[in-house]
């Protein structure tokens, strides 16, 4: 990652203390970070799925589970040999 900068965000207090006692004082921004990274990367993958379906048919429910078990490193699932 590049530089940090801080911000000032607002989350429900329930979920930001939730957070704080899982990783502890010093790991909550990273944890957000790592969140919202992950956020981000589904977001990319919604917008290639989307363009994709534009231009084609839309993808089958097996296509979709083996794209999951991809992303999960789950190779069982695709028939393919395991890694």
């Amino acid at each position: 990652m590049a530089g940090s900068r801080k911000y000032s965000i607002s989350l429900p207090e329930d979920l930001a203390e939730s957070v704080r006692a899982h990783v502890g004082p010093g790991g909550f921004s990273a944890y957000v970070a790592e969140a919202l990274e992950q956020r981000v990367a589904m977001d990319k993958l919604r917008e290639i799925v989307a363009d994709f379906e534009t231009d084609n048919n839309p993808l089958s429910r097996d296509e979709v589970e083996a794209a999951r078990a991809l992303l999960r490193h789950d190779h069982r699932s695709t028939g393919g040999a395991a890694a």
